[in-house]
């Protein structure tokens, strides 16, 4: 029974994960949220709180789901520093090619909104970012890169992927998003170039 209880509660999380990402915090009611989780309001408030609650736990689920991905991406950065990093890119690409989740990034969405958040979920939307740019340094420096420029470059990198997100949700095509993608590894592998 136990088992059963997890997975609806893994089912209702992936639906309201889903409404926030396509509508946004603001645009999306508890009426919205029980229609797509399939939950009263009162199970909604019983099995995750309030709102910001709900907010957070879906937040933290598509960080962790797409978290795990570019992980996979990176841990070939010591031997191929830029394939991992295109691969890295590749995650998002994909993600917003796929059909079957709402197009940008919940993260982007979130950091963008910030300003009219709970400061919760303000600090939690700059934890993921934070977070994304410590795995992308971890990985350059065991590239060998320079710590500076390990730094720099993940700064960069991290930036260069929220604006795919935000740049997709604008019509930008796969092609131009690729163009943008192709300017940071030839960056990426010209510094790589200069150290050895």
């Amino acid at each position: 029974m136990a088992g059963k209880k997890q997975f609806d509660v893994g089912i209702a999380l992936d639906a309201a994960m889903v409404q926030f990402w396509r509508a946004g915090y603001a645009d999306t009611s508890l009426d919205d949220l029980s229609r797509t989780t399939g939950l009263n309001r009162s199970s909604i408030y019983s099995s995750f709180g309030d709102k910001d609650s709900l907010y957070l736990r879906c937040l933290d689920r598509y960080a962790a789901r797409y978290g795990t991905r570019y992980d996979q991406a990176l841990s070939g950065s010591s031997e191929e520093p830029l394939q991992a990093v295109r691969a890295f890119f590749e995650v998002t690409l994909q993600r917003i090619a796929d059909p079957d989740v709402p197009g940008g990034c919940l993260i982007a969405q979130t950091a963008m909104a910030a300003p009219a958040l709970s400061p919760t979920i303000a600090a939690r939307a700059n934890e993921a970012l934070d977070f994304q740019h410590a795995r992308l340094r971890t990985a350059l420096k065991a590239a060998r890169l320079a710590e500076r420029d390990a730094d720099d470059f993940a700064v960069h990198i991290v930036a260069v992927n929220q604006s795919l997100a935000v740049m997709s949700k604008t019509g930008a095509s796969h092609e131009r998003l690729r163009t943008v993608v192709d300017i940071s590894m030839s960056a990426l592998a010209h510094a790589l170039h200069a150290r050895s």
